[in-house]
């Protein structure tokens, strides 16, 4: 599981909708096509009808309803979290703090490789201060974007 799945799952988030680039090679949904849930093509085969057991299965399937985004009410819950927790964090603005209030690993060689999942920009890698407000400001951005309420203020 990705470090950005276990804030998903630590907020109660669902699958994610939106997907963050993990890799050079592409938009990081997987598979070929570049859509979620898109394989390989395949090439080859014969241009006989397939038999009747398979018929079912080869018959082409209507692409899955759009789903909408339930909102997460995730201002609430880190709030809550925060009243609950013994440490005064200030998790609206530090993404170390954000991490130790979901009880995750905020250590540089984690907040590392989350940056790296969500596609942070090489240059900001090399100065922990701008990786982390690039980092706080993006994992924010994704929580927004899969369906929490995170204020616009703290987007920009």
């Amino acid at each position: 599981m990705s470090i950005f799945d276990k804030i998903f799952d630590k907020l109660g988030f669902g699958k994610r909708k939106v997907f963050a680039p993990t890799s050079k090679s592409g938009g990081g949904f997987g598979g070929g096509g570049g859509y979620p849930g898109s394989g390989p093509v395949l090439s080859g085969g014969s241009s006989t009808a397939p038999s009747a057991p398979d018929a079912a299965s080869a018959a082409p399937k209507a692409p899955p309803a759009p789903v909408a985004i339930s909102e997460v009410d995730v201002m609430s819950k880190l709030e809550a979290m925060a009243a609950e927790s013994s440490q005064k964090l200030n998790w609206k603005t530090s993404i170390v703090d954000l991490m130790k209030l979901l009880g995750l690993d905020s250590s540089l060689a984690e907040r590392k490789e989350l940056a790296a999942e969500l596609g942070c920009p090489a240059d900001k890698m090399d100065s922990s201060a701008e990786m982390n407000v690039w980092l706080h400001k993006a994992v924010l951005r994704n929580l927004a974007q899969n369906g929490g309420n995170i204020p616009a203020h703290m987007l920009d």
